[in-house]
């Protein structure tokens, strides 16, 4: 099993849900950066349960820094997170072991481990371990404020329930978001909560479209191929079970297009390059172009519902039926947004880093 990220800043994640601990490990920070305790805190809170359609399983997610970090500084030195398990209810997975739950990754980690795996809660495949991506990614965000580098999701689409897309007024926006407990720009969060609302009352859940937005990304970064900007923000996204598919820009609607509308035409604007549409969603050939990176993602519905479905066995290689009992969120879209900040954070920083070496958030800018 592989659970590191990365070429010059490294992320390490570690633990299982119901285990005693999880964790993350960043390799190759700059040393000197401040560390923001309470920075992490309020992030991990956007990521916590907050309301009645969200899963009853409330972690205080108390983190301890026992590495890396000496004076409220970076050292240099690999820096450790750990974050106890401590509300835990394993015996609804004891009595349903050996029953794939749909869409979960039971019979699939059965098949990679032989049996061996964590199955309690999901085990190392549970979206609690995004605890340790948003602790660890919460020091990459804030190392990337140097350079006024901002990131921000919200959610785009949920049913027939639609958020305004990112305007020219990108910067307001993606404070407006970053400051709210509720990810979105328009007040369209009370109809969001009566979809989350039906979800729930039919024991079923629903998934959604999640918009990011990356501003002040210097151009010329990335790789033509192997390691384009796309490339190594899809990988990280992909890591987060519940996403299903990243699109940059228009993405599939530029199969509507022609090119003539497709092309993002260049001008010089007060002696900076723009472009004055941005269907590519700031990256030319793998590379940044300076304009501000925009991406879509699809979250999948929460596959935890207390519906009857059908399932098998897969100890005894039976047909079976299962109703999923438990603590589970008819609506994950809130909670992911912060999940999706932070890996793009840590692959942000990791690809400045790569460019410009491990010491370029000592400097006061970046070169261009």
């Amino acid at each position: 099993m592989k659970n590191s990220l990365g070429n010059s800043l490294v992320l390490t994640i570690f633990g299982e849900s119901h285990g005693e601990i999880i964790g993350a490990v960043l390799d190759g920070l700059c040393p000197g950066l401040k560390v923001d305790e309470e920075f992490i805190r309020l992030q991990l809170t956007k990521r916590r349960p907050n309301n009645f359609f969200e899963t009853s399983r409330i972690e205080k997610d108390e983190f301890k820094i026992v590495s890396g970090v000496f004076n409220g500084y970076t050292t240099g030195a690999p820096l450790t997170i750990l974050i106890p398990n401590e509300n835990k209810k394993s015996d609804d997975y004891e009595k349903m072991y050996g029953l794939a739950r749909p869409s979960h990754a039971d019979y699939t980690s059965f098949l990679k481990y032989h049996g061996f795996e964590d199955y309690r809660g999901g085990g190392h495949f549970s979206g609690r371990i995004t605890t340790s991506i948003v602790a660890a990614g919460s020091i990459c965000l804030k190392a990337l404020e140097k350079f006024n580098i901002k990131i921000a999701s919200h959610i785009l689409k949920c049913h027939d329930i639609v958020d305004r897309n990112f305007t020219n007024n990108i910067a307001s926006e993606i404070d407006k978001i970053n400051k709210s407990d509720f990810p979105v720009i328009d007040d369209i969060k009370s109809k969001l909560l009566k979809v989350f609302e039906e979800a729930k009352s039919n024991c079923d859940s629903v998934g959604g479209i999640i918009q990011t937005a990356i501003l002040n990304l210097p151009g010329g970064l990335g790789e033509p191929w192997f390691d384009s900007v796309e490339g190594l923000l899809s990988r990280a996204l992909f890591s987060i079970g519940a996403i299903k598919g990243v699109e940059f820009g228009a993405g599939f609607e530029f199969a509507k297009m022609n090119g003539s509308i497709a092309n993002d035409e260049f001008q010089v604007f007060k002696d900076k390059i723009i472009t004055l549409t941005n269907h590519n969603g700031g990256i030319n050939g793998g590379i940044t172009n300076g304009m501000p990176i925009i991406f879509n993602t699809v979250v999948k519905p929460t596959p935890s519902i207390a519906q009857k479905q059908n399932t098998i066995n897969f100890l005894n290689n039976t047909n079976a039926s299962i109703e999923i009992k438990g603590r589970h969120d008819p609506a994950i879209i809130r909670r992911i947004c912060v999940v999706i900040d932070s890996i793009v954070a840590i692959v942000v920083y990791d690809i400045l880093s790569s460019r410009y070496g491990t010491d370029i958030f000592l400097k006061h800018n970046i070169p261009m």
